[in-house]
């Protein structure tokens, strides 16, 4: 089946545009998904509105959006002001200048859309984008109305279509010093970043999303299974504790183990071992 479009409008550059079509290019449909239901019965329960001070339940028309000023404050606001609030939306993808591919944090990235031609009529312009973009290596910054708010949209090439990978606002983007002020200044050894370095090159390798596994989502398969054969389910596991090791040291094993250049020379004398039981002396 076709995938379904999720919104529809025009890409434009400057004189050309072509009318383009947006498809979610990831889905979580295909996770596992649990129903709330009454232990008692078996039946399904529903959310119901209830009113915090009475706590009666309230209709859906009597249910409006509101901002809290001060505790216990609001000020309401009707569907009606909200939509009136909202941006001009013209159903166009305005681009506002190119950009390099690498040029944008990942930390602004929100959510990817494949973006294709949804016109016979626009494949030559939708092409002409595609490929001028991927000559020159550059992204695209397009400014639109999605999903009733206001977006700024990264644009690349990819395969035979562009990509658009919807932006964080900055004011969404939280503030490294904010995670990292507690961590001291400190300094990596010049033998211990030596090491590193050669243990990161030994695992050096390509990512292949079809070998990464949701270990999670083939439990609960698993748990789910179970539960419906009558099996019974095996006790939950401890978490291992976690031991306080010698970094210095595990990095010497580590690389001792991935590098036989950096295995520690056996000292001159030593005795070899015997195999198989066997003595190196010949039977006389």
């Amino acid at each position: 089946m076709a995938p379904r479009a999720s919104w529809k409008g025009f890409l434009k550059i400057a004189e050309i545009g072509c009318a383009v079509a947006l498809y979610p290019a990831s889905s979580t449909s295909d996770r596992i998904g649990f129903h709330t239901l009454n232990r008692k019965t078996g039946n399904r329960v529903r959310r119901i509105f209830v009113d915090s001070g009475t706590g009666k339940p309230v209709d859906p028309d009597d249910q409006v959006k509101g901002y809290e000023t001060a505790a216990g404050d609001h000020i309401m606001l009707d569907p009606d002001e909200i939509e009136a609030a909202l941006p001009d939306n013209d159903k166009t993808l305005s681009v506002s200048a190119f950009v390099g591919c690498d040029d944008i944090d990942d930390l602004y990235f929100d959510k990817p859309y494949y973006i294709a031609h949804a016109d016979p009529g626009a494949i030559k312009a939708f092409a002409l984008i595609r490929d001028g973009m991927r000559a020159e290596k550059v992204a695209a910054l397009a400014q639109t109305v999605l999903f009733r708010r206001a977006r700024t949209v990264l644009i690349r090439a990819h395969h035979d279509g562009l990509i658009g990978t919807t932006l964080n606002f900055a004011y969404e983007v939280r503030d490294p010093a904010q995670a990292f002020a507690h961590l001291p200044d400190t300094r990596t050894g010049d033998e211990m970043l030596d090491l590193a370095c050669a243990l990161v090159a030994t695992r050096r390798g390509a990512f292949d999303p079809g070998t990464v596994v949701d270990r999670y989502e083939d439990a609960l398969a698993d748990l789910v299974r179970a539960k419906a054969e009558g099996r019974r389910l095996p006790p939950p596991r401890e978490p291992a504790p976690c031991e306080s090791v010698d970094l210095l040291a595990a990095l010497r094993d580590s690389a001792a183990r991935t590098d036989p250049a950096r295995r520690p020379a056996k000292p001159r004398g030593a005795p070899r071992t015997a195999r198989s039981g066997r003595s190196d002396k010949k039977a006389g």
